[in-house]
């Protein structure tokens, strides 16, 4: 005799998904990391821009420092000229003036920090536009698709003292004073070195 056969049901699977507090948590945490991404990105274009800015005072400061070494090795300064005052190339006193200063264009001498600097002009930076090259003509002036940027941000000081010890040797002490936009407050990048009067 037969068995009666008995049928297996197959298991009921039951379907799970998730379910509201589940999908609202996870949401909550995406927005939480999206939020700080945002905030990192905007930390870090705001670092790029002061950086900029502080690059930009290394050249100005690095531009001075040059400046007073060419007044050394040129004839028509002596070197109880190079010091602070407010004369001209030719007198006997210091021609490098005291104070902030604007960024302007080196004068008739060619010296930065000088006299006749003012009657030069304002010191444009000259930056590559769309292209990565520099279109504005050789010493022209800056002109479009090029960046040309204001330095009216920044002003220089170029302080020169005899050193204690020893009389043939001065201090420079060059400082680039900017405002950052990122804190909106005055920021300072100082240049230190010794110079010799001895070519």
């Amino acid at each position: 005799m037969k068995k009666p056969s008995r049928k297996v049901q197959p298991a009921v699977k039951h379907e799970a998904g998730f379910s509201l507090l589940e999908v609202l948590i996870s949401m909550a945490v995406l927005t939480i990391g999206l939020l700080s991404l945002a905030g990192v990105m905007g930390f870090a274009m705001a670092s790029t821009q002061s950086s900029e800015q502080l690059a930009i005072a290394k050249r100005l400061a690095n531009e001075a420092l040059e400046s007073v070494l060419t007044a050394r090795e040129t004839a028509n300064v002596q070197w109880s000229q190079i010091a602070n005052g407010n004369c001209t190339v030719g007198q006997t006193c210091g021609i490098f003036l005291s104070g902030p200063q604007p960024i302007d264009l080196p004068g008739a001498d060619g010296i930065v920090g000088t006299s006749d600097d003012s009657v030069a002009g304002a010191q444009i930076l000259d930056e590559p536009g769309p292209s990565g090259v520099v279109l504005s003509p050789s010493g022209g002036p800056c002109a479009a698709p090029d960046v040309c940027m204001s330095l009216s941000n920044y002003t220089r000081t170029i302080a020169i003292a005899q050193y204690s010890t020893d009389t043939n040797l001065n201090t420079i002490t060059i400082t680039i004073t900017y405002t950052d936009p990122r804190f909106k407050v005055p920021q300072n990048y100082v240049l230190n070195t010794l110079i010799s009067q001895y070519r």
